[in-house]
């Protein structure tokens, strides 16, 4: 089925929106001797799209992937996972805030304990309550505003403005102009939609730089020692609890080691372990992360 003429204008500007993106995104990487996994061809996936394996075994196509240890022959353990959407309309932002967060969030439990950074570039129309809702996710958002786009389109003559009375032919009109602009007016359009959204922009990448550029700074190990207390109702548990002598001596068969890792930028990465080899393994992961 062809696209509709609007939606191919939605497109265009998506595609803008990575383009920006992109050089900034490469520089951090090759910076830090990241790998960039972004749409194209690369020897270690198949296809063009940039797809990830989620906790059910579901696939996801993202739009950019940083990977620690990763090449074009090799996926290496993801640090960002970043998103780019445009919505003109209101109605449609919470849908896409949810599907991004559908789609990000179980890959990112997946691999809780790399802690990757989750991130959305948005442009256009998005509600309040649906960027809280990303922002409470945990999910590092900036949004450039509509008429940022607007007038960023109107300094290479275009007239971006428009809504859902807007008919067919103006936006093939549109998307004809910005199919024909030359490569110096398409690189002019993209500075100007930095230039309108610059400080937006740069808070999104200087928290992305804490999140790469992030250190150890505490491991807390907690091994638990104890016998388990079994109870059938609230009220027992409360009784236990009440009556409980915490200096008394009882025999403390080991039980589990529970280990905290606490980096400088707030995240922390908690899991438990029965078995001290796994425990070992862990911290083994985590300090090839840290190096």
């Amino acid at each position: 089925m062809a696209k509709s003429p609007a939606h191919r204008f939605g497109q265009i500007i998506g595609d803008l929106l990575e383009e920006i993106v992109l050089p900034q995104l490469q520089q951090y990487c090759d910076q830090r001797g990241l790998y960039l996994d972004k749409k194209g061809k690369r020897t270690a996936r198949t296809g063009k799209k940039v797809s990830w394996q989620d906790r059910y075994d579901n696939h996801h196509d993202l739009d950019f992937v940083i990977e620690s240890g990763g090449s074009d022959d090799i996926i290496g353990r993801p640090v960002a996972f970043i998103e780019a959407a445009w919505r003109r309309y209101t109605k449609h932002s919470r849908a896409k805030a949810q599907e991004i967060q559908g789609a990000v969030m179980p890959i990112a439990e997946k691999h809780y304990w790399d802690k990757p950074f989750m991130g959305a570039i948005l442009a256009g129309v998005f509600t309040g309550d649906s960027l809280a809702q990303m922002r409470s996710c945990g999910f590092e958002t900036v949004l450039m505003p509509y008429e940022s786009i607007v007038k960023a389109f109107a300094t290479v003559g275009i007239d971006a403005r428009f809504d859902e009375a807007t008919p067919d032919a103006e936006f093939e009109r549109a998307v004809g102009q910005i199919e024909s602009l030359t490569a110096a007016q398409r690189t002019s359009l993209k500075t100007q939609l930095l230039k309108h959204n610059s400080i937006q922009l740069s808070g999104f990448f200087d928290s992305l730089k804490k999140a790469i550029d992030r250190k150890i700074s505490r491991i807390v190990v907690v091994p638990l020692h104890g016998t388990d207390h079994s109870f059938g109702s609230v009220e027992a548990a409360t009784q236990f609890l009440a009556d409980h002598n915490r200096n008394d001596a009882e025999p403390a068969p080991f039980r589990k080691y529970e280990i905290t890792v606490r980096y400088s930028n707030g995240d922390r990465v908690e899991a438990e372990f029965e078995d001290r080899q796994a425990a070992l393994g862990f911290l083994a992961y985590i300090g090839a992360q840290a190096h």
